[in-house]
C-alpha cells in the first residue's frame, strides 16, 4: 500500500522529529535522496555527473534549501550547478553556503536563468514546496515554461510547484516534472490528477518521520490479492457470490451484455439478469440465469449476494421502478446494491437517502447530477479538478461509498476519517464507450463474493485499469505493479475486450503475490 498524508499531518510529523534531531538534519537526509535520485537519472542520460549542466529553480524556504543543499552534493561530483534565485532576500542561507563552498554559481538574472534553463541536462525545480497555496506567482512562470521547452530532465522537490499538495489541484500553470522526488510520505496531490499528470514518477525518500493513519492510499498487487476472493474445495456458486444484475434496455442492451460479461468474468459464482435486453445476454452468455422485466422485476429474480443496478437502463417509468425495488432490497445489510448511469440520475432526483451497503460509482457528470441533488452546485470541470473533495464530498451526503471515475479513479467511504482510496492503474484507453458498464459488472461480483464497499470498489478499479492496459497492449502483461506509462505500444481497445481480459489481469495480481 502507498500511504499519502496532508501538509498539516506532515509538518506535525516534521516538527516532532526536528525536536529531536540536531539543527539542519532532517534537511540533509531530504537533500541526500534528492540529489542520489538525480545523480542516478543524469548517469542513465549522460553516463556520468561529472561535467553535467545543472539548473537548480530556487525559491524561498526549505524546499529551496534541500535543491540548494542537493545542487551542492551534485556540485562537489563534478556536475556545473547553478542556481536560478526566484526570492534572493528569502533563500536558505545555509543552502547557498554549501552550493557556494561546493563551486556551484548563482544567479538572480531572468534572460541568463533562462539561457542556463535551455542548456542544462537537469533542471531541479525548488520552486514552491508543500505548503504552497493558489497557483504560482507570474515570476516563476517564465522558468516553468522554460523548464518545459528544455531537453532536460525536470526533477521536482516534494511535489511539482503549482500543484497543491492535498488535492491535486492546479491553479493555472505548474511544473510538469519527468521525475518527483517526495519525502517521508506520499501527498495525495502526487497520486490523484491533475497533480500526479505533473508529477511524473514519484520517488519517496524515508526521512525517519512517523505519521498519523493516511489521509488517501493506493493499493498495490500484493494488497489486491490479499483481498481478491478464493474459492476452495467446497465452494459452490453460492458461497462464491451470486450477483443480480438489473441493466439494459430495448435501446441500450449491450450495456446489459458487458454488466454481465464482467461480472461473470470477475469472479461470481453465477449471475442473475433482470431486465428488457434477456434475450441478448443469453445469446452472448448463456450460462446467465434471466428474467424478464416485469412488474414483479428484482423481486422474482431469486437468491443473490449483491445487485448491479443502472447501466443502460435509461429513465422511464420501468427503470423507477427498479430503482425502487433496488432501494428496497438494499435496506437488507446482507445485500449491497452498486448503482450506476441512469440509476445514479434518477438516485439524484430524489436526493441522498444513506445506506451503508450503497456503491455508487458515477463520472463527473453523474457527479454534478447526484451533488445538485443534494442541494450542491458544482461544474464538471470542478469536480475533475477537485476529484478527492467531491468524492468525500459525495460519500458523507449520501452516507454511502463513492467509486469517482475519472482520468484518476476515486473511491471514498461514508467515514470522513477514513482514508480515501486512489486507483494507480489505467490507461487512456478505457476512455471508451462501454468501459464504465464492465467496472460495474465486475464491482458488483466483488461486492457479491462478500467484499465491502470500499474494497470492492478500489479492487475493481484496480482489475479494470489492469484489463484495460493489457487489452491496449494485445494481450501481453500490463507491466509490473499495473502503473501505466504512457501509451507507448499500446494501441485502442472496445470494452469487451476490457471486460474479456479481466482473467488475466486477475492472475497477474495473484501470481505475483
Amino acid at each position: 500500500m502507498r500511504y499519502a498524508h496532508t501538509v498539516e499531518q506532515v509538518r506535525a510529523a516534521e516538527g516532532a522529529l526536528l525536536a529531536r534531531l540536531p539543527e539542519g538534519a532532517l534537511m540533509q537526509r531530504a537533500a541526500a535522496g534528492l540529489a542520489a535520485t538525480c545523480a542516478g537519472l543524469l548517469a542513465e542520460s549522460h553516463g556520468r555527473v561529472y561535467g553535467s549542466r545543472v539548473v537548480l529553480l530556487v525559491g524561498s524556504g526549505d524546499n529551496g534549501g534541500d535543491a540548494l543543499f542537493a545542487g551542492a552534493r551534485l556540485a562537489a561530483r563534478g556536475a556545473r550547478v547553478c542556481a536560478v534565485l526566484l526570492a534572493p532576500e528569502q533563500a536558505h542561507r545555509a543552502g547557498l553556503a554549501a552550493l557556494r563552498q561546493a563551486g556551484g554559481v548563482l544567479t538572480e538574472d531572468q534572460r541568463d536563468g533562462c539561457a542556463e534553463i535551455a542548456r542544462a541536462d537537469l533542471v531541479l525545480d525548488g520552486i514552491v514546496g508543500i505548503g504552497g497555496r493558489g497557483g504560482l506567482r507570474p515570476g516563476a512562470l517564465p522558468y516553468v515554461r522554460a523548464a518545459a521547452e528544455a531537453d532536460a530532465a525536470v526533477v521536482a522537490v516534494d511535489l511539482p510547484s503549482g500543484v497543491d499538495a492535498d488535492t491535486g489541484e492546479v491553479s493555472g500553470e505548474a511544473v510538469r516534472a519527468a521525475v518527483t522526488v517526495t519525502f517521508g510520505t506520499h501527498k495525495p496531490g502526487l497520486l490523484v490528477d491533475p497533480g500526479a499528470e505533473h508529477a511524473g514518477v514519484v520517488r519517496l525518500v524515508p526521512i525517519g518521520i512517523g505519521v498519523p493513519p493516511p489521509a488517501a492510499e493506493a493499493l498495490q498487487h500484493a494488497d489486491v490479492a490479499a483481498l481478491l476472493p478464493r474459492p476452495t474445495g467446497e465452494s459452490d456458486k453460492y458461497r462464491r457470490g451470486v450477483v443480480g444484475v438489473a441493466a439494459g434496455s430495448a435501446r441500450y442492451p449491450g450495456a446489459a451484455v458487458l454488466a454481465v460479461s464482467a461480472a461473470l468474468h470477475g469472479g461470481a459464482g453465477a449471475v442473475r439478469y433482470v431486465g428488457a435486453a434477456a434475450a441478448a445476454v443469453v445469446a452472448a452468455h448463456p450460462e446467465t440465469l434471466v428474467s424478464e422485466g416485469s412488474a414483479q422485476g428484482l423481486k422474482q429474480a431469486g437468491r443473490v449476494q449483491a445487485w448491479v443496478v443502472g447501466p443502460g437502463l435509461a429513465d422511464g417509468e420501468d427503470a423507477v421502478r427498479t430503482l425502487d425495488q433496488a432501494l428496497d432490497a438494499a435496506l437488507d445489510p446482507d445485500v449491497p446494491l452498486l448503482l450506476d448511469a441512469d440509476a445514479l440520475r434518477l438516485l439524484a432526483r430524489r436526493g441522498p437517502a444513506p445506506r451503508p451497503g450503497l456503491l455508487l460509482t458515477p463520472h463527473a457528470g453523474e457527479a454534478v447530477a447526484l451533488l445538485a441533488g443534494a442541494g450542491v452546485e458544482a461544474t464538471r470541470e470542478q469536480v475533475e479538478a477537485a476529484r478527492l473533495r467531491y468524492a468525500r464530498q459525495l460519500a458523507e451526503l449520501y452516507g454511502c461509498t463513492v467509486l469517482l471515475k475519472g482520468s484518476t479513479t476515486v473511491v471514498a467511504g461514508p467515514d470522513p476519517a477514513g482514508p480515501v482510496r486512489v486507483n494507480p492503474t489505467g490507461t487512456p484507453w478505457l476512455g471508451t464507450a462501454g468501459s464504465g458498464d464492465v467496472l460495474s459488472g465486475l464491482a458488483g461480483s466483488l461486492l457479491a463474493a462478500g467484499l465491502a464497499p470500499l474494497d470492492a470498489g478500489s479492487v475493481a478499479a484496480y482489475l479494470h485499469g489492469l484489463a484495460g492496459r493489457t487489452a491496449s497492449l494485445g494481450g501481453a502483461a500490463a507491466g509490473a505493479g499495473g502503473v501505466p506509462a504512457g501509451v507507448g505500444g499500446e494501441g485502442p481497445i472496445s470494452a469487451s475486450e476490457v471486460a474479456a481480459a479481466l482473467p488475466a489481469a486477475w492472475r497477474s495480481v495473484t501470481d505475483r503475490a
